[in-house]
């Protein structure tokens, strides 16, 4: 059996010399290169089975490595892995053809699985892999911020559908971001120049919303004194974004089935029909498998909706993005009162952690902003941000101080991910601190090794 062949492209030389000490082992021939010109040039010495570059480095960076493989050597599979700041690089690496797309500090557990399936399926993807050469950029940073695994799966949809016209359906609970999802996968498509058009569909009787959507011509209802276009007509090959579809009538819904079924409608009191070339993405809070159940909602239009369907978790599903999404939106409500970035107390931070967010990210985002706004000075603590009480606990029987401070860093720890220098600034203490707790407790023991030389990587 031949060896396979791995790549590492990385400027960290420790990143470099971990991985391809741990995927040596498993008998395939690794070699290393410290930027993308080496590793180009190692690539025309001997071609390599699979590419695993990081996104960001001096010089040519991961995602234009990965442009020049998927133009040049097609066969080559390549797999991206930068830290979670680079998120809003994973639509534009999915979207290129890159294989997957690894989170730092890698899991290398996870690693070896992804290059395994990447081996078994290398020879398809790569005759089926055409990375658009004129495909629109677009940095999503202050839009989509996330490092959990869910939404990691989200950024990767995005780039996958983005570049059809498929009709996608979004669910989550209000405030969890599903506008800025449809956004997202409007700006990657080919037709990111033409309108975006979002209509709340609870803010209008079902009569009109059908002239919202389709238009009418003069004379056609009273107050109807010209003609008017719908937003169908403006957003032209554009997006339109149908928020809150659970809660139309089922009047409406036939007539928007017909649009999707033959792409024409009819304008309300119009005789002949107009063409629409728009992609309908719709959003909904509301289950709608029990709607359809009920008669509420129909179910051809259901299935003719959900094609693909994308689910946004709550954000008490995702707690380890609270951190990074506290100081993004600090940073964005500050610039918007024209004052310089408040920092948050540790205590703070915890306040945030434990809050339950009925509301999501927007409840976060206005707690946040209120709290920029009241403090005065240059840290925002917990009595700026005006929570409710934490998530409720169990009472907990009288422990020892040891214990308390041992459940509390296995806590934190499981709350980062693992990652020891977030964990460490979340306990407010110093990483080698940290280090020592982890060791007099034990809790290290209770991590995969892999996990922890993962962490290194970081």
């Amino acid at each position: 059996m031949m060896k396979r062949s791995i790549l590492i492209v990385d400027d960290d030389a420790w990143i470099r010399d971990s991985l391809t000490d741990a995927l040596s082992r498993s008998g395939d021939e690794v070699r290393a290169a410290e930027d993308a010109e080496a590793a180009l040039t190692a690539l025309a010495d001997a071609r390599a089975d699979v590419v695993l570059t990081d996104v960001r480095m001096p010089g040519m960076d991961g995602l234009e490595l990965l442009r020049l493989l998927r133009d040049g050597m097609p066969d080559v599979a390549v797999v991206l892995m930068t830290a979670y700041d680079d998120l809003p690089t994973v639509s534009a690496a999915m979207r290129e053809g890159a294989a997957d797309f690894l989170v730092k500090p890698l899991d290398l557990h996870q690693l070896r699985g992804v290059i395994e399936r990447v081996f078994e399926d290398r020879q398809a993807r790569a005759a089926a892999a055409q990375a658009p050469k004129d495909a629109v950029e677009t940095d999503l940073a202050d839009r989509l911020i996330g490092h959990d695994p869910q939404m990691v799966d989200i950024f990767k949809v995005i780039g996958q559908v983005a570049a059809s016209r498929t009709n996608v359906v979004i669910r989550g609970e209000s405030g969890t971001g599903k506008e800025l999802i449809a956004r997202a996968i409007h700006s990657n498509s080919p037709y990111a120049d033409e309108p975006f058009v979002p209509v709340n569909c609870t803010a209008l009787p079902s009569t009109l919303l059908e002239s919202e959507l389709f238009g009418h011509v003069r004379g056609s209802f009273t107050g109807a004194s010209s003609d008017r276009r719908g937003r169908f007509a403006l957003a032209g090959k554009g997006t339109i974004f149908l928020d809150e579809i659970g809660d139309t009538s089922l009047e409406f819904q036939s007539k928007l089935l017909r649009v999707l079924q033959e792409h024409e409608y009819y304008p309300v009191g119009a005789e002949r029909s107009e063409r629409t070339e728009g992609r309908v993405i719709a959003a909904t809070h509301g289950d709608l498998e029990r709607m359809v159940e009920e008669g509420e909602f129909r179910e051809d239009l259901y299935y003719r909706l959900r094609v693909v369907e994308i689910v946004v978790p709550p954000l008490r599903d995702r707690r380890a993005d609270i951190p990074e999404l506290a100081e993004h939106l600090v940073r964005k409500a500050s610039a918007a009162v024209g004052r310089s970035a408040p920092v948050l107390a540790p205590e703070a931070r915890d306040a945030l952690l434990a809050h339950a967010w009925p509301g999501n990210v927007r409840e976060l985002e206005n707690c946040l902003t209120r709290a920029v706004v009241l403090a005065t000075g240059d840290v925002i603590r917990p009595e700026h941000l005006a929570l409710g009480p934490p998530v409720a606990e169990p009472r907990r029987r009288v422990a020892k101080l040891d214990e308390v401070e041992r459940d509390h860093v296995a806590y934190v720890l499981e709350t980062m991910r693992g990652n020891k220098s977030r964990a460490a600034e979340a306990l407010g203490i110093s990483r080698p601190r940290l280090v020592r707790l982890i060791k007099k407790y034990g809790l290290a023991e209770s991590r995969p090794q892999s996990d922890e030389e993962a962490e290194r990587a970081d």
